[in-house]
């Protein structure tokens, strides 16, 4: 499967100064992704879930190229974007949709400039009858009307804004599209048809999704594998239906657990403790600890590494629950 790999983050790290000393040194670094190494290939989807602040968003930006990596590498097709030509078709054929639908689009210009902007950018439908007939594809395929190529944003309603985003991003015919929380403003009527067009996309263009959300249960609706974050770490990653049914690590348990359940009978873990913890003051050892029932002094004095516990299966706990028992 690796000659399949599409995009893959190796090691990456994402440090933030908070604050520096008197000479200009930093003193207070914030540590946003931590070595977290993770690939896309193609035509699969990819779900980071993660409460708020966990690193997700910093990791698919830093991923993206939107922010400068602190550590580690990123490959595009098995080459490093540190390339400048590699990077170069990288920002053209990897898009992002933004989790604002409201703030992501310019208020000032029409739909038909949002979406011309990337063609105009990359020279392509130089003519501007052309580029007026692309849009109105776009439109269609998104599922609005092509009238709307004349019309603002704020005519639209935040569904029909998400979807503006989205044939922005399919312009340049991508091959991955980042979903950073793409439905996570709009009404939950509204968030089933983005996201079984997202699907329907995916099936007729091929394409590979990071898609990034806070809720477990939508992230394993539309994953082929899913990687759940926290605190800047990647603490388990496996087969969707794998990591939605039987999580290892108890951070994914308590994800999975928080969860409306229908059946009163249905059986739940010990939940977590406590609030997160702030990223500036992790605890040591593991990130998780200060919130597991299972913790112990080895938790505290060793941080565990990303391990195989089975085939396709990871998990980053000193007692995460293995597939075989």
């Amino acid at each position: 499967m690796k000659q399949n790999i599409l995009i893959e983050a190796q090691q990456l790290e994402k440090n933030f100064v908070v604050r520096e000393d008197w000479l200009g040194r930093p003193e207070t670094v914030l540590r946003a992704v931590c070595a977290v190494s993770l690939a896309i290939h193609s035509g699969e989807t990819v779900g980071l879930v993660g409460e708020s602040g966990c690193g997700k968003s910093t990791f698919a930006r830093t991923l993206l190229g939107l922010y400068g990596k602190s550590g580690g590498q990123i490959l595009y097709k098995g080459r490093s974007v540190d390339d400048k030509a590699v990077m170069a078709a990288y920002r053209r054929h990897v898009q992002m949709i933004f989790q604002d639908p409201y703030s992501s689009l310019d208020p000032r210009m029409t739909v038909e400039d949002i979406i011309s902007e990337p063609l105009i950018s990359y020279g392509i439908c130089t003519d501007r009858a052309q580029r007026l007939r692309r849009v109105r594809d776009l439109l269609e395929e998104v599922d609005m009307r092509a009238e709307a190529a004349q019309r603002y944003p704020h005519e639209f309603s935040g569904g029909q804004r998400q979807r503006v985003g989205i044939a922005r991003a399919l312009a340049l015919a991508p091959e991955c599209i980042f979903c950073d929380e793409p439905i996570s403003a709009l009404d939950v009527s509204v968030q089933v048809q983005i996201v079984n067009m997202l699907k329907r996309l995916q099936q007729e263009r091929g394409l590979s999704y990071l898609f990034i959300a806070h809720d477990l249960a939508m992230v394993h609706h539309v994953s082929h594998r899913i990687g759940v974050m926290y605190l800047g770490h990647l603490v388990e990653l496996g087969p969707g239906e794998d990591v939605f049914h039987r999580p290892l690590h108890p951070y994914t348990r308590l994800l999975r657990d928080s969860m409306a359940r229908p059946d009163p009978h249905s059986v739940r873990v010990v939940p977590a403790q406590g609030e997160t913890p702030s990223p500036l003051d992790a605890p040591s050892g593991c990130v998780f600890r200060t919130r597991c029932p299972l913790a112990d002094g080895r938790c505290a004095a060793e941080m565990p590494a990303l391990q195989c516990v089975s085939p396709g299966r990871y998990v980053a706990c000193h007692y995460g629950v293995r597939e075989d028992g």
